[in-house]
């Protein structure tokens, strides 16, 4: 009898919804600096979200990220939200 793989499944910080892994982005701590982890790979805490403006838009305000990740302080969201921009703009097929 075949055997059925499971799909690892995690939860969105921002809107607590649960989805397989391959549906959310990895966001990780770089030097108290918010970075994300496409490829999910990076060493640490990490904390997964849904990669639209919307639930992006909810963690940054409701400070999910630093609660997640547990770290003391603020996080500089800079990186993220350039890559962010320019990721929307891949989806959108825009240049």
């Amino acid at each position: 009898m075949p055997r059925c793989r499971m799909e690892p499944v995690r939860t969105c910080v921002a809107c607590r919804m649960r989805a397989p892994r391959a549906a959310l982005l990895r966001v990780a701590v770089i030097d108290s600096e918010l970075v994300p982890d496409e490829r999910a790979v990076m060493p640490g805490r990490g904390a997964w979200v849904h990669p639209t403006p919307e639930c992006i838009g909810i963690a940054l305000t409701r400070r999910a990220f630093v609660r997640a990740l547990r770290v003391p302080g603020p996080l500089d969201t800079q990186t993220f939200e350039k890559w962010l921009s320019s990721y929307g703009n891949q989806v959108n097929g825009s240049k």
